[in-house]
């Protein structure tokens, strides 16, 4: 049985406050909360459970559900208040911004066919992953639905390692300070400087390789393709099933098409500016 499940999945942390308080609309961050409280496992929620999830009081919670119906955002049905596609605005305004999905998406596919294994793409948002494209194979790997907007533990996972590597120890430190970072399965890195010394390999090798750290049978290998300026760097990976994909079989066929799609990516990027 998979250790993963969507209620193990952390939110996004909490952006840094302003320098000056009076720059923070505290409402606004509230009407955030209560749009980021709905989810895969909370498709549609009370007021009373709103209210519980955020820590907001019941008649702000109300308030902030109430005015999201009114701009389309949520529809309310007896108690039960859902999020309507309009949400995805939200989103797609992002993720046009960045270009990538649509440069990006055309490798995956092709990854995907050449190789009958999912591909994914995915950016670094403070310790998660964000995907922000992929490619699915026929066969499901994963207990968790994967799709765009998906967030998962970047320590855990290949697109994570390969993300985090392109940052400085540092900066590494900076995001997870000192608490233990959450386990998953036994092979699960849970110490900040186990960390350190993995991404030191990936950065020397050049791909991050992830065997059954996030959740049992399931092996993947990803490569960053760098950021440039404002940019942010994305990685491509291919996840496998651990008891039909060998680890050599990984670094034999799987690795150099993936570094290959993650160059061609780059120079995709690249003619962006």
């Amino acid at each position: 049985m998979s250790s993963l499940s969507a209620d193990s999945i952390q939110p996004a942390p909490p952006a840094a406050a302003p320098a000056n308080p009076r720059d923070h609309v505290e409402s606004f961050a509230r009407g955030l909360a209560i749009l980021c409280a709905f989810g895969p496992d909370r498709p549609k929620m009370t007021l009373s459970d709103a209210a519980r999830v955020t820590g907001l009081q019941r008649s702000a919670a109300r308030r902030f559900l109430l005015t999201l119906c009114d701009l389309g955002y949520a529809v309310q049905t007896d108690r039960w208040f859902a999020l309507t596609p309009r949400v995805l605005e939200l989103g797609y305004a992002y993720l046009g911004s960045l270009r990538f999905p649509e440069l990006i998406e055309p490798y995956l596919t092709g990854l995907t066919r050449e190789l009958g294994e999912s591909s994914s793409a995915a950016v670094l948002d403070g310790t998660d992953i964000v995907y922000v494209a992929r490619s699915a194979a026929p066969q499901r790997l994963m207990a968790l639905s994967l799709g765009v907007g998906t967030r998962l533990p970047a320590h855990a996972t290949s697109m994570g390692q390969a993300l985090l590597a392109t940052l400085s120890d540092d900066e590494v430190r900076v995001r997870y300070g000192r608490a233990p970072l959450q386990g998953f399965t036994p092979a699960t890195i849970t110490d900040v400087g186990r960390l350190l010394e993995r991404l030191a390999t990936v950065r020397r090798d050049g791909f991050a390789l992830n065997d059954q750290e996030l959740e049992f049978g399931l092996r993947s290998v990803a490569v960053a393709v760098p950021g440039k300026g404002q940019r942010q760097a994305v990685a491509l990976n291919v996840a496998t099933n651990a008891a039909r994909v060998s680890h050599e079989e990984v670094m034999r066929r799987i690795l150099p098409a993936i570094r290959e799609a993650a160059a061609q990516c780059a120079r995709a990027v690249a003619l962006l500016g």
